[in-house]
């Protein structure tokens, strides 16, 4: 009797990245992470508003809400209700008291700016992402090349199929995309 093939390790976490994702409710980018550490998932999260209130998909971001014109990419977050999948991810493991320090994160979308630095500062050593982000500035493109060079660990794109892409990152879609396989 032949046995199956698992999984990666990395595709294994990626794709339940991938499962949590399908919470998300954010009118843009619906993202999903998983900190994980020796093997073991420590927390989820998936962006969206805080516990309570309207989400965004019911108009509950004023942000998301106006993103055609009035705001670019990557700007204006300082504005914006919605909790990253990244920050979620951390606040659930310090909610429950599970330490972060030395574990990995698998996101599906590269952390921004904000989340990368809350990562570091959470004691996160590596990213493992499926889409990349840039910031639509380059001179802030930069700054943040410089401080997700500090990942100890890395920060690397993982080859994976995402047949939900052009759902999950509604607002950076091509026109007719259905899903693709990241280099």
């Amino acid at each position: 009797m032949e046995r199956e093939r698992l999984p990666a390790m990395d595709d294994y976490f990626m794709g339940i990245a991938m499962a949590v994702r399908e919470r998300a409710n954010c009118k843009g980018q619906r993202v999903g992470a998983l900190i994980v550490r020796d093997k073991r998932i420590l927390a989820t999260g998936y962006n969206g508003t805080p516990s309570d209130m309207d989400n965004c998909l019911d108009g509950g971001c004023f942000r998301c809400d106006n993103r055609d014109g009035q705001f670019q990419p990557g700007t204006a977050y300082d504005i914006c209700i919605c909790v990253h999948a990244e920050q979620n991810a951390v606040l659930s493991a310090a909610r429950f008291g599970t330490p972060t320090e030395g574990a990995t994160i698998y996101t599906t979308t590269r952390p921004c700016f904000g989340c990368t630095k809350e990562l570091l500062q959470a004691k996160v050593i590596s990213v493992n992402f499926i889409h990349d982000w840039t910031h639509p500035d380059d001179e802030f493109m930069r700054q943040y090349r410089l401080i997700q060079a500090r990942f100890t660990g890395g920060i690397r794109q993982v080859a994976i199929d995402d047949p939900r892409a052009a759902w999950a990152r509604a607002g950076r879609a091509s026109p007719g995309e259905t899903g693709h396989r990241i280099p």
